[in-house]
């Protein structure tokens, strides 16, 4: 991920066929190794292609991927047959305890002291 958040600063900066050395030295100026493995790969999986394309392409596929946040909360039980439904419990609101907040003193100095 590193290699490619540095192909795309290149991209964005204005080197349209960021090169491997391009990538490294990007790297290299915020104290980041590169994996040449990784980077030769990447490199090689771009080469010749717009970036901007690219983008869109991921795009438009990411549109299509569902994205969840649909799903309805559990359904109540059904009654059993040929009885009526219980009448439902009135729900008591938990009782929250109230938390006492830690002083500074507990821990034996203050914030601004």
């Amino acid at each position: 991920m590193k290699h490619l958040a540095a192909y795309l600063l290149l991209g964005l900066g204005g080197n349209t066929s960021p090169s491997a050395s391009d990538v490294k030295a990007v790297l290299e100026s915020v104290g980041i190794d590169a994996d040449e493995e990784r980077l030769d790969k990447l490199i090689s999986e771009l080469e010749g292609k717009d970036l901007q394309e690219l983008i869109a392409e991921g795009s438009t596929k990411l549109a299509s991927v569902p994205s969840g946040g649909a799903g309805g909360g559990g359904a109540a039980a059904a009654p059993a047959a040929g009885g009526a439904a219980a009448p439902a419990e009135e729900e008591k609101p938990a009782e929250k305890e109230e938390e006492k907040e830690e002083s500074d003193e507990d821990m034996g100095f203050g914030l601004f002291d």
